[in-house]
């Protein structure tokens, strides 16, 4: 059952301490569901804020960072008082912290960041990966050698820390409240090497590991499914705990990712995660997998 904001405000603060993502997603969509509850155009909250029409629009979408007296003078303008009006500036002053990810800010890119924010999040992610196993599921080993082949040139030291920010993002799973991990592995994935016969055995013995907890679901696509419409593209759901947002659709490629917002777009990439998972291995089938995989390494 999702929560009422309104209705918990002392929460907030320990709810989302992963970043400012997730509260600078959730006041923009309490703001917006405001605003057109009074009926009040976006050109008119514009004016009172001194800004334009776009920048209501972002910081609606949660693209955009909130400025005190912007948030505040919207309050005004909507008519908000006492705890609820307490609730969003709280929510306000969380979406202007650092992230979690600052100490290495200089590893990732702008277009990741809303990305590392959710995962810490999520109530639940799902997701489909065909180039490797997903970086949620990586050993440190397979970590580092898949690093290395994508960031060729790096420094062991940078090389390191990448390794640190990948494995501080898997602690989430781990954690009391943590998210529900429903990811469907292409067999492309599991039998492109990313180093010698025993890194492979001990990342395949670490998804079986996984496999077997009750917050991880991992399914395989073996080849024999043919192609799909999400054949090359690694696609990732997820879904935040609180009040009514859609799921977020984060698509990521070698040098950039993408967030398709549009209604109909969240609509076609969640039913394209749900036909891989209805085709894809039966969960409990995955170890049996995983083993004749490494054989035909």
């Amino acid at each position: 059952m999702t929560r009422n904001l309104m209705e918990s405000g002392p929460a907030v603060t320990d709810e989302w301490r992963a970043g400012p993502t997730a509260p600078r997603m959730i006041l923009g969509a309490q703001l917006r569901r405001l605003r057109e509850g009074r009926g009040i155009t976006r050109e008119a909250a514009a004016d009172v804020i001194r800004g334009s029409e776009s920048k209501i629009s972002r910081m609606e979408l949660g693209r955009h960072k909130f400025k005190s007296r912007d948030l505040e003078d919207l309050l005004e303008l909507y008519g908000v008082l006492d705890e609820e009006r307490s609730v969003l500036l709280e929510l306000g002053r969380q979406s202007g912290l650092a992230g979690w990810w600052q100490p290495y800010s200089d590893l990732v890119p702008s277009w990741f960041e809303p990305c590392l924010g959710l995962e810490q999040a999520a109530s639940v992610i799902r997701g489909y990966e065909i180039r490797a196993v997903h970086d949620l599921l990586q050993t440190p080993d397979y970590a580092r050698a898949e690093l290395v082949r994508r960031h060729p040139g790096e420094t062991r030291e940078r090389i390191a820390r990448r390794v640190e920010l990948r494995l501080h993002r898997q602690d989430v799973l781990a954690r009391p409240g943590g998210p529900r991990l429903w990811m469907i592995l292409d067999e492309a994935a599991l039998r492109r090497p990313a180093g010698d016969a025993a890194l492979m055995r001990a990342q395949f013995d670490h998804l079986a590991e996984l496999s077997a907890c009750p917050n991880i679901r991992v399914q395989i696509l073996p080849f024999s499914y043919g192609v799909h419409a999400v054949a090359g593209t690694p696609v990732t759901l997820l879904r935040l705990p609180a009040g009514e947002l859609p799921d977020v659709v984060f698509l990521e490629r070698h040098n950039d990712g993408d967030y398709p917002d549009r209604p109909v777009d969240v609509l076609r990439y969640r039913q394209l995660i749900d036909e891989l998972a209805t085709n894809a291995l039966a969960p409990d089938r995955t170890p049996e997998f995983l083993d004749r995989v490494l054989r035909d390494l």
